[in-house]
């Protein structure tokens, strides 16, 4: 019997889900119904169902009409893409519906909804999925193996700078990402791969967050300190956005015309905002410390206006070191190929032994966007199961303890304190 599947937020990253079902998985699975607060963009998709996947059209319903949708369609699974803040809001509706739920990450933004949708768990008996890309590419799931298997012995530290460059680091502060009740900020939204995937790799939880940081390059008041005096709101229709290497251009990409600006007249959000206008609040230069349950220290820095796009991480352990770079293409979202979408451009993965000859490990690399976790991840959601001896399927609980570090240090970043994980919530 198929599996049946609703979807609720047409947005840019929903076709990542429904593509995949409509392209590979119509043998296992049925995609019966979009939900949207605009219709014009659940038309875009329904477009793109029939041209581009050569699948039918599918009934849609207005976000009003949820309840309704899933009394009508009676789907196995919701598919939750909509902006973070309303995560919550459909997943918990969804379980007391008696859905499972596949949710794009963060699964939520701050300790309350974090707190309302585990109780919604429980008290429902449901099933929450959250969609961690970045686990599944190989050279993730190796350093995972290589720590696992005590290569380096016992990790006593780790180091993680992650590099947004001007083009895909711009775009979160372009649209609805800028505020930080939409969001989190980066420290949830952007981060929550990158915490996820340091609990994966350590096998661990977070304990205490530490975090400093602020809004240092983008925003008005830091363009003016640097000599900027031509301003805008928004670039559609604006002289000025032209000479701006960071303004997008909605009308000259198809795609973003169709789902945004084509859509504006129901809703009016703007996808094209000014990255140096009024009323940015979420940070964009981010220092983080954070002591973990098995005593390892994470420091990790996030900048989102840098010349490249990827990271760099070391691992200090009893044993040794293992030092990785990789880097990734940039890309605006929505504004190409899925597979574009942190596609990897290269990667080294390093051991260096405490007393031994330093070597490199190779990793067959995969295709696809994400460094090849993406395609890895829908077959993990929509195909038959197969056993993972690195069990890379996401849980609530790991849902909960990624977004648990960046909450925690936008509680930091208020304070000035350090805070502890347990004080705002049990696992």
């Amino acid at each position: 019997m198929k599996k049946k599947y609703v979807l609720i937020g047409t947005g840019g990253r929903a076709e990542f889900f429904y593509g995949a079902l409509a392209r590979d998985y119509t043998e296992t699975c049925e995609l019966l119904a979009f939900c949207d607060i605009n219709q014009t963009r659940m038309n875009y998709a329904n477009r793109l169902l029939e041209e581009k996947y050569d699948h039918p059209k599918i009934k849609t319903y207005l976000s009003s009409e949820f309840d309704q949708m899933i009394e009508k369609e009676k789907p196995d699974y919701v598919i939750v893409t909509t902006i973070d803040r309303t995560h919550h809001t459909y997943i918990i509706r969804a379980l007391e519906l008696g859905c499972d739920v596949i949710t794009e990450k963060p699964m939520t933004v701050d300790v309350e909804k974090t707190k309302a949708i585990l109780d919604a768990i429980e008290r429902t008996g449901q099933k929450v999925r959250v969609t961690f890309n970045y686990r599944y590419a190989p050279h993730n799931t190796k350093i995972r193996e290589i720590i696992r298997d005590g290569v380096i012995g016992d990790v006593h530290s780790v180091h993680f700078e992650w590099a947004l460059d001007t083009q895909h680091g711009a775009d979160y502060f372009r649209r609805w990402h800028r505020n930080k009740r939409n969001s989190g900020g980066l420290l949830v939204h952007k981060a929550t791969h990158h915490f996820d995937l340091v609990n994966f790799w350590l096998n661990s939880a977070p304990e205490t967050v530490y975090a400093s940081g602020g809004l240092r390059f983008y925003g008005r008041e830091n363009a003016e300190a640097r000599g900027v005096t031509n301003f805008y709101q928004r670039a559609h229709g604006n002289e000025y956005a032209k000479d701006d290497p960071f303004a997008i251009d909605l009308e000259a990409n198809e795609h973003l015309k169709s789902m945004y600006l084509e859509a504006e007249k129901e809703d009016g959000y703007q996808r094209d905002q000014s990255v140096f206008g009024d009323g940015i609040d979420i940070e964009d230069t981010l220092g983080v410390l954070v002591t973990y349950k098995n005593k390892a220290i994470l420091t990790y820095s996030l900048n989102a206006y840098l010349p490249w796009e990827g990271f760099i991480i070391t691992f200090n352990g009893s044993k040794g070191r293992l030092e990785v770079i990789v880097r990734e293409q940039s890309y605006i979202n929505s504004g190409g190929s899925k597979d574009d979408e942190g596609k990897l451009k290269e990667k080294t993965i390093r051991v260096l032994p405490m007393f031994g000859k330093p070597y490199e490990v190779e990793v067959q690399e995969g295709k696809g966007g994400h460094g090849g976790g993406d395609v890895v991840l829908l077959q993990d959601l929509f195909g038959e199961p197969t056993e993972d001896e690195f069990n890379r399927a996401a849980s609530h609980i790991d849902g909960a303890r990624s977004i648990m570090t960046g909450i925690a240090g936008n509680i930091s970043l208020k304070t000035g304190q350090a805070i502890k994980i347990d004080d705002l919530i049990k696992f």
